[in-house]
């Protein structure tokens, strides 16, 4: 029986319905083999959607509401699984340069086909050696710009009372479907403090320092200074101990890549 190779797949991100769908357009003319699993309208659900689909390729859009192109690729460098990066812009700002150096490639906005296909090629011949290339992850932090503003308060409802929580004082939180619970420590209690918000993990990870709130798992974003260890349980499951408490906490596959030993 002949084995059949599977189609490369790849996600798109841009908060520009014109230019995303012109890219779409482009690649799926000039690559037809690729398959284009997500269209991401701006970089928080194109970090979601990365989790979804997991594609070897993504085109991101450098300015994004939220999540910039650059933070999410940050991001996917961090993760079990990081995916070759192609940068879309329409600014010939000082990334372009560094892009050069061979770590991602980038094209300019519009799109043009022989730029494009240069792009294509370039990735296709790393798809094949299944090679990362150089350090994507430290490129993309000296690349990005030092945070300003400190994070806003996390504001939670308590009965009749809103309660402000120091983004610092953050041992976790936990998501459903409808709410995403916060645990904190709360000053001169003897316990941690618990509250429900309606604000979806994603969302969250938009406004928060991703050096120190390390997302562990689709539902679970925590405060890395607040882990003790990581144990892994076999070869696909791993959990994390907090400092002081009994808590254990699930790491999916593709963030086990965080805890390594030196």
């Amino acid at each position: 029986m002949m084995m059949t190779t599977p189609k490369p797949t790849a996600l798109i991100a841009d908060d520009e319905e014109g230019p995303r769908e012109q890219l779409r357009a482009a690649l799926q003319r000039l690559w037809p083999e690729l398959d284009i699993v997500a269209a991401s309208e701006h970089g928080v659900d194109a970090w979601d959607d990365f989790l979804a689909h997991e594609p070897a390729l993504c085109f991101l859009d450098i300015r994004m509401p939220g999540l910039s192109g650059i933070e999410v690729a940050r991001r996917m460098a961090a993760t079990a699984t990081p995916p070759q990066v192609v940068f879309v812009t329409a600014f010939g700002d000082h990334a372009v340069s560094a892009f050069e150096a061979g770590a991602v490639d980038y094209v300019m906005k519009p799109v043009d086909d022989a730029r494009l296909s240069q792009a294509i090629d370039r990735v296709k011949r790393r798809l094949h050696a299944a090679a990362p290339g150089p350090d994507l992850h430290s490129l993309l932090k000296q690349l990005l710009p030092a945070a300003a503003a400190k994070p806003r308060p996390i504001q939670a409802s308590l009965g009749r009372e809103i309660k402000l929580i120091a983004p610092e004082d953050v041992i976790y939180f936990e998501s459903d479907n409808r709410y995403t619970r916060v645990v904190y420590r709360e000053p001169g209690a003897a316990k941690d403090g618990e509250a429900l918000i309606r604000t979806p993990l994603k969302e969250l990870l938009a406004q928060l320092d991703a050096e120190v709130f390390w997302q562990v798992h689709r539902s679970v974003l925590v405060n890395s200074r607040c882990i003790a260890s990581a144990l892994r349980i076999d070869e696909s499951s791993m959990v994390i101990s907090l400092r002081g408490r009994d808590t254990q906490l699930p790491v999916s596959r593709q963030f086990q890549s965080l805890f390594k030993g030196q």
